[in-house]
């Protein structure tokens, strides 16, 4: 007996089948791409006991002919890819052929098509139940496109049917699956229905309403109340969609949809751009909530690197990460309170004086300094306006001393102006659609933090160069990759070189990290350049570093501030990029709208 033996075709087609059918949602992807792929604009499914039961897949794409619909059947038979330069430049969701091969040997497969190019009157139908041989063809009834019929999954495996979970569980991941789709092809009519009741009826999507409106019925009204629109173009590369605001963060990344060419993605590189973007904004454990697009050239991409292609490798994927990053980056700094606050549209008076100081390391300390004397100049200029005193009590500031939102303002600015502080910690302001409350210490940390920031980038990386030399033992790989990054380690304020196939010498570190454990850093630092082409490990330690002296350099809970302070620490706010959060992602203010608060009062009821 031979110990290599060629496998037959039932076996083989099994074993291809544990590649692409995992589950029942592993189906549906493979056939929804398959219609998308057949130009069609409309497309069923419909499910019975979580796909267990039945999956029908149907749409009104260009059908297969009578002469390919055995073929279809066969494994590494496809439309898609005829040569190399094909596979090198993919178009196309499925090209490998070997999804209805697989699907047919673990499950009793009906597959119904009419091509339109054939301009019969019938189309034809072929059957197929795990090992046996496809049947003959048969004429039926059937509408231009294809229909595909799967029942019985894994009727003839029962030690892979065990592995499936219950009814709703695997309901839930189709469900996942045609949301993915619903996404990514806004141009197509889908709906889905489980167990003979309607799920999605999302109907095609062209303007932009209707795309939002799609996204709404998909990822939820909240996400696009609290999302921003994202459209950045640059060398080749384009990213537009949604991306949640920090405050709409997720317990678990069950909110992450990201595309390549159109194609659906989980890739490691993408995932840590969109991480480091959020870094500065997003609470602790916390995770962004995004409906994202890249295009590029196919050919700069390839898909072809995982059996699912949920993975893909970018030929330039320093340039594709730092893309990423930088654009997402800039979007999340440009959010202003105004942005939150859609019906403030003209932002008067006190903005204008706020812009009129610059963030510079010179004026960390403005809001009590230099934005004071453009706040008074203003007060008193709103005050010649205004008749009456009313004095308080508990300060020497008249409250006709501050403005008021009145009809001569307008809308005013976005924060509003100061009313009164609670306990010490929470500014009160009010604008003309409500209350906002102020977490003044986190508040002034971000613009402090901002500030420091600004200030460093100006004076640029201070180095400080090593009395003693450090060593460090790398493997070879290491030592190798850190001698071909030398211009990238030294802009990080790194200065190595080679002591040895298997050991460095660190001779200059960034002066902020003096004190710091620079043998482990070298290491991951290393490590990020071997898996992402880069690393922010230099930036990230040193924004903690500014972070915390920004924490114990901004003002403390229970000190008071008089009104014009706490004015001009909203003013501050609202030119500060990132205001709406601390440096730790926590909300740096809150927002109550009138008619809420009628509620919990019970007015108008």
């Amino acid at each position: 007996m031979n110990k290599i033996n060629l496998l037959d075709e039932k076996l083989a087609n099994q074993i291809a089948a544990g590649e692409v059918v995992e589950r029942p949602s592993s189906i549906v992807k493979e056939l929804l791409e398959n219609s998308i792929d057949a130009g069609a604009t409309k497309i069923a499914v419909e499910v019975e006991r979580g796909g267990v039961g039945l999956l029908r897949v149907q749409d009104n794409g260009t059908g297969i002919l009578k002469r390919d619909l055995v073929l279809a059947l066969r494994r590494h038979a496809t439309s898609k890819i005829a040569s190399l330069d094909d596979l090198e430049n993919i178009h196309s969701f499925g090209f490998r052929g070997e999804a209805l091969a697989s699907i047919s040997s673990v499950s009793r497969l009906s597959l119904m098509s009419k091509a339109k190019k054939e301009g019969t009157d019938n189309g034809w139908k072929i059957q197929a139940e795990g090992s046996l041989k496809a049947s003959d063809l048969i004429p039926v009834t059937h509408a231009n496109g294809t229909t595909i019929e799967i029942r019985d999954l894994f009727f003839n495996t029962p030690a892979r049917k065990k592995f499936l979970k219950r009814e709703n569980t695997e309901f839930s991941k189709i469900d996942e699956v045609i949301k993915r789709l619903a996404l990514s092809r806004f141009d197509v009519h889908l709906s889905f229905s489980h167990n003979q009741k309607t799920v999605h009826n999302l109907l095609p999507a062209s303007s932009e309403f209707e795309q939002q409106r799609r996204v709404r019925l998909v990822c939820g009204q909240k996400f696009i109340e609290s999302a921003i629109q994202v459209e950045v173009e640059r060398s080749g590369l384009k990213l537009w969609g949604w991306v949640g605001l920090p405050t709409f963060s997720r317990s678990r990344a069950d909110l992450q949809y990201f595309y390549v060419n159109g194609r659906s993605v989980r890739d490691k590189l993408v995932t840590h751009a969109v991480k480091r973007a959020f870094k500065d904004v997003l609470y602790h454990g916390r995770h962004p909530a995004y409906v994202l697009f890249l295009e590029l050239n196919p050919r700069s991409v390839d898909v072809n690197v995982h059996p699912t292609k949920h993975e893909v490798r970018f030929r330039d994927s320093r340039f594709v990460h730092d893309f990423l990053f930088g654009s997402l980056h800039k979007s999340l700094a440009n959010v202003t309170p105004s942005d939150q606050m859609p019906y403030l549209n003209d932002l008067s008076g006190m903005e204008s004086i706020s812009k009129a100081v610059p963030a510079t390391s010179e004026n960390s300390g403005a809001f009590v300094t230099q934005n004071m004397s453009f706040f008074n100049e203003e007060l008193d200029t709103r005050n010649s306006r205004r008749t009456g005193s009313i004095s308080s009590p508990h300060s020497s500031v008249r409250l006709d001393q501050f403005p008021q939102i009145n009809s001569e303002d307008g809308d005013g600015p976005a924060l509003g102006y100061a009313i009164a502080q609670l306990h010490g910690i929470y500014i009160l302001a009010q604008n003309k659609k409500g209350l906002v409350i102020v977490d003044m210490h986190a508040a002034h940390e971000r613009i402090t933090y901002e500030r420091m920031k600004v200030s460093l980038m100006g004076d640029g990386l201070r180095k400080q160069t090593l009395l003693v030399p450090l060593s460090v033992t790398l493997s070879a790989s290491e030592v190798t990759h850190a001698e071909e990054n030398q211009k990238a380690l030294r802009e990080l304020g790194l200065e190595i070189e080679r002591a040895s196939d298997e050991a460095l010498v660190v001779r200059q570190i960034p002066a902020l990290l003096k004190g710091s454990n620079i043998e482990q850093l070298i290491r991951d630092v290393i490590s990020d350049f071997i898996r992402y082409g880069s690393s922010d490990l230099i930036k990230s330690h040193q924004d903690d570093l500014i972070s915390t002296m920004a924490c114990h350099g901004s003002v403390r809970a229970n000190r008071k501030l008089t009104l014009p302070e706490m004015n001009a620490l909203l003013r501050d706010m609202e030119a500060t990029e990132r205001s709406g959060q601390c440096n730790h992602g926590r909300p740096t203010w809150v927002f109550k709208a009138l008619d809420e608060l009628d509620k919990l009062f019970l007015r108008g009821q």
